[in-house]
């Protein structure tokens, strides 16, 4: 499957006490990540005014690229993880497109 670029965020709230540990996973596994042969941009953020809250900035050349990097073992095993760090049910994901 080809197509256009794949632009998405990610925004989650680790619970009290567990900010340095979602900031860990997110780190291990942005390196991951940007070894993926079909991500652009992978960029994790922690909020200066609410550090229990991250941000990921993520792009990935195609639908195909997006669909490999969903279906890669150590991103399930970084969500596996993060489920019992975070507020609510998993990441809020937003789907954007380019305008330019």
């Amino acid at each position: 499957m080809n197509g256009p670029v794949v632009a998405l965020y990610a925004e989650f709230t680790a619970l009290p006490g567990h900010e340095g540990d979602v900031a860990r996973l997110l780190q291990d596994l942005t390196t991951h990540v940007r070894r993926e042969a079909g991500c652009i941009r992978f960029d994790p953020y922690q909020l200066v005014s609410n550090p229990a809250a991250f941000f990921v900035s993520e792009e990935y050349r195609d639908p195909a690229a997006f669909d490999a990097h969903r279906a890669a073992a150590y991103g399930a095993e970084f969500n596996r993880q993060l489920g019992s760090l975070i507020a609510g049910d998993g990441s809020t994901l937003t789907f954007l497109t380019p305008l330019v």
